[in-house]
This record gives structure tokens, C-alpha cells and sequence, in this order.
């Protein structure tokens, strides 16, 4: 059954709600002095906290998929949604560094990483024409709820104290997830014939299948590199100012908001832009800009506007690379089992957030983090120039001359659609 418009404007619409909602855990930054003045605990041990929100994150899109396929995907958003808020709710009780990190970081890590996974994948799913500048939507959104709850947080923080902030917080998370949940429906993918394939449906691999192939582990390489870098400056981005650019700490601090309107930015256009010039060239071109951007950084004595242009270089190109690869992932391996798919390739987001900072602390410092990441960078677009989908199976020919006589219609090149699930 084909969809029109409409259905698919909507589904459009309460993912957009879902993922401002789940974006918001990247404010956590803001309550952290506010968490140390008043329980009296260590900067660094409360900083931890997002660390495992991170992890939690990336480890709950490995379990997203069979949950989905068990409850339905409106439920698990919905569940995901009342999770999350009260866990966030729950944390304006905490008085122990140990519950915070469950509550704020386990709990709502996994919640939040359940719906980010699902929903995205599932927008992807209602439009195989255009996956780059759907998913450029999906991950803006959640882009744009952490900068615009950076000011919504922070006014709660001021008025009402941060235990209070966060009741509020998770309150409007709440209402923002299981609303939009509402709006949401569920993609079933059709596969049809294509004039390449006449015959043959487009395949849709496994997870187990996916493993087998060379291309899952060098999809990883590349998303590790990719979120290793953009990770590892998003959180040391006004340290890099103050020590390495001579800025004072209020001129620096400017940093962080460019990071998330570039970053924001990268996510939507370079989505929008792998339609058009192909997601490979798109990834390849951001991981050489952001080789050149931390070489810069390492090399050159910088200056105001050298320091910004390339954070700014590094941060939109960050984002349309988290943007582009879930498409890449259905490309590859089909969209049926895309959010399975997606959620093992998703662990170098995980692991990136903490190799920044562990390769910082072995080697000693910003410069020789960058030089690493440089080599990375390039390893990976040489990879991005080089690698190819799984070779498809050929089909058979005489099975292909009888759907032929049964299907002729098949010859015209009928593309995947999707149907209301």
C-alpha cells in the first residue's frame, strides 16, 4: 500500500519532536559547577557522569532493534520517552554521586539511545529517494534540541536551582517524546525489482551477515575516526582556546556555541549534499578537511580567527559525517535490518567519545591527540575512496527468464517503498 504525503509529513514531524527531546542530554555540561556547589563534589567526578550517558547511549542501539521488533516501534518510543523523563525527574532527588550516575547516566543513556537509533532509522526507511537529507533532518533536530535547551536549562538552573531544573527538564522531555511518539508510524519496506537486479530484490543482510562481510569493520574504522574527533574537540574545545590560541576564557567559552550552530549546520546540508554527489565523496571530502583542520591546530602558531575557522571546520564536518553514515549503512546493507545494522556500526560513536580522552591522557596533551587523529583521518579517507558495497549474488538465469514471463513489470525498475506498518 503506497503513502501519501500527508502520512509521510507527519511521520516527519513527530520524529523531529522525539529527536529535539532526546537532544537535549547534550546540555549536560551546564549542570555540572551547579552539581558541585551544592553537594560539595568533586568537578571531575560529576563530569563523569555524561561519559556514561555517552556509553549507555551507544550501548543501549545494539538492543534497540529486537526491542522494536518485540514491542512496536510507537510503544518502544513511548516507553523509551517515560524512561528517560523520569530518570531525569528521579535525579532532582539524588544526594549521591552513585545514583546520578545511575539514574542520569544509565538510565537515561539507554533510553535515549533506544529512541535516537529507531526513530532515525525508521524515518530513513520512509524515504530511500532521499536517506542523506532525511537523516540531515533527524540528527539536526536532535542537534538543535541541545542548543536550544542550552538556554531553556540554563534559565531552570538560575530560577529554581539545578535539583529543581532537573523535574523540569524531565517534565517537558516527557511530554516532548511521548507526543511526538504519537505522530510516528511505522515503515515496512517493500523491495521491488530494479532494472540492475531485474528479478531480484535488493538484498537485506543480517546482522550476522553484515558481519561477515570486510565492509562492516571498515565502516567502523571510519565512524570511530569520525566521532573520535569531533568528540574529543566538542569536550576540550575552550581549553584548546585558552592554552593553545592565547584567548582569555570568556572569548574561548564563544567556541563552544559555534561548535553546536556548525555542527548543526554540517549535519543538514552535507546530508542534503550525499544525494546528490554520493555519500562516500561526502565523507571522504569531511575526513580530509578535518585531517587538514587538527594538522592546523597542531603546526601553525594559532591566532582568533585561525582557532575558529578550524573548530568550525572540524565541528561541520563532524556533523554531516554522524549524519551521512546511517545512510551509507542502508546502502549497503539494505533498510530492512537498518536500525540492527546501524546500532553495531554506532558503537564507534561509544568508543570514540572515550578515545579522545584516553589517547590524551597516554600521550600528554593536545598536540600529539591531533597528530593521531590526523592519521586516522587519512587512513579513513583512504578507505572512504576505496570501498565498495558487498558484491550482490548473481542471479539465476533461468529463474530470471521465468520472472520475467510472470512479472514483466519488473523491467520498468521499480524502486523500494514503504507501506504503513
Amino acid at each position: 500500500m503506497k503513502t501519501n504525503s500527508g502520512n509521510r509529513l507527519l511521520v516527519v514531524l513527530g520524529t523531529i519532536i522525539v529527536q529535539m527531546g532526546l537532544g537535549t542530554i547534550y546540555t549536560w555540561s551546564l549542570f555540572n559547577q551547579p552539581l558541585v556547589d551544592r553537594f560539595g563534589w568533586n568537578l571531575s567526578s560529576v563530569a563523569i557522569t555524561f561519559s556514561i550517558t555517552s556509553f549507555a547511549l551507544a550501548f543501549a542501539t545494539l538492543f534497540a532493534g529486537k526491542l522494536q521488533d518485540k514491542w512496536g516501534l510507537r510503544r518502544l518510543i513511548l516507553c523509551a520517552g517515560v524512561v528517560l523523563g523520569a530518570g531525569l525527574m528521579l535525579s532532582s532527588q539524588v544526594t549521591s554521586l552513585s545514583l546520578l550516575y545511575i539514574l542520569a547516566g544509565v538510565v537515561v543513556g539507554f533510553a535515549d539511545g533506544t529512541a535516537y537509533i529507531t526513530s532515525l532509522s525508521n524515518l530513513i526507511k520512509w524515504f530511500p529517494e532521499k536517506k542523506g537529507l532525511i537523516s540531515g533532518i533527524s540528527v539536526g533536530a536532535y542537534g538543535t534540541g541541545s542548543l536550544i535547551f542550552k538556554y531553556i536549562n540554563g534559565s531552570l538552573i538560575q530560577s529554581v536551582g539545578v535539583s529543581q531544573a532537573f523535574l523540569y527538564w524531565g517534565m517537558i522531555v516527557l511530554i516532548m517524546i511521548v507526543g511526538g511518539s504519537f505522530l510516528v508510524r511505522e515503515a515496512v519496506v517493500v523491495n521491488k525489482p530494479s532494472v540492475q537486479n531485474a528479478g531480484m530484490p535488493q538484498r537485506d543482510y543480517t546482522v550476522k551477515e553484515m558481519l561477515r562481510t570486510k565492509q562492516a569493520y571498515l565502516l567502523f574504522v571510519m565512524f570511530f575516526t569520525a566521532c573520535m574527533s569531533g568528540l574529543y574537540l566538542i569536550g576540550v574545545v575552550k581549553d584548546i582556546g585558552v592554552r593553545m590560541a592565547g584567548l582569555d576564557v570568556a572569548t574561548a567559552a564563544n567556541a563552544v556555541a559555534m561548535v553546536a550552530i556548525f555542527n548543526t549546520a554540517g549535519r543538514i546540508i552535507l546530508g542534503a549534499l550525499s544525494d546528490r554527489v554520493g555519500r562516500l565523496k561526502v565523507v571522504a571530502g569531511a575526513l580530509l578537511a578535518t585531517a587538514i583542520a587538527v594538522t592546523v591546530l597542531s603546526l601553525v602558531p594559532l591566532n582568533y580567527g585561525l582557532f575558529f575557522a578550524c573548530v568550525a571546520g572540524i565541528a561541520f564536518c563532524f556533523g554531516g559525517n554522524i549524519t551521512v553514515f546511517p545512510a551509507i549503512v542502508a546502502d549497503f546493507f539494505g533498510l530492512k535490518n537498518q536500525s540492527k545494522n546501524y546500532g553495531i556500526v554506532y558503537q564507534g560513536f561509544g568508543l570514540g567519545a572515550l578515545a579522545g580522552s584516553f589517547i590524551a591522557a597516554l600521550l600528554g596533551g593536545f598536540i600529539p591527540t591531533f597528530t593521531t587523529i590526523a592519521v586516522l583521518c587519512v587512513v579513513s579517507f583512504l578507505i572512504a575512496l576505496t570501498i565498495r558495497t558487498p558484491d550482490q549474488s548473481k542471479p539465476d538465469q533461468g529463474n530470471l527468464r521465468s520472472q520475467r514471463k510472470k512479472h514483466p513489470h519488473t523491467l520498468r525498475g521499480m524502486k523500494p517503498e514503504t507501506k504503513l506498518g
